[in-house]
């Protein structure tokens, strides 16, 4: 019985610790994915050519969209899209 609630506990600590490091990663994504849509949004403002233009939009309207749905890997994903697409 002592060898499983070492078991128990272990697995419950590993857990915890799991799950704060998802939460971190979450947070540093959700500010990340908000500042690449800022980025985003000034490259649209500085009136690219129109297909770049395009691209952008895309980007930004899709990330946008994960970021209200709280997908930020998925919203990082649109960013670097959309940075690409600046780049040329």
């Amino acid at each position: 019985m002592r060898l499983f609630t070492r078991y128990a506990a272990g697995a419950v600590l590993a857990a915890t610790f799991g799950l704060g490091l998802t939460l971190t990663a979450s947070a540093d994504e959700a500010k990340d994915c908000s500042a690449g849509i800022a980025l985003l949004k000034a490259e649209a403002a500085k009136n690219p050519p129109k297909a770049t233009l395009d691209k952008i939009n895309k980007a930004l309207k899709g990330a946008e969209r994960e970021l209200g749905e709280k997908e930020y890997d998925e919203c990082l994903d649109f960013v670097n899209d959309g940075k690409k697409a600046v780049k040329g």
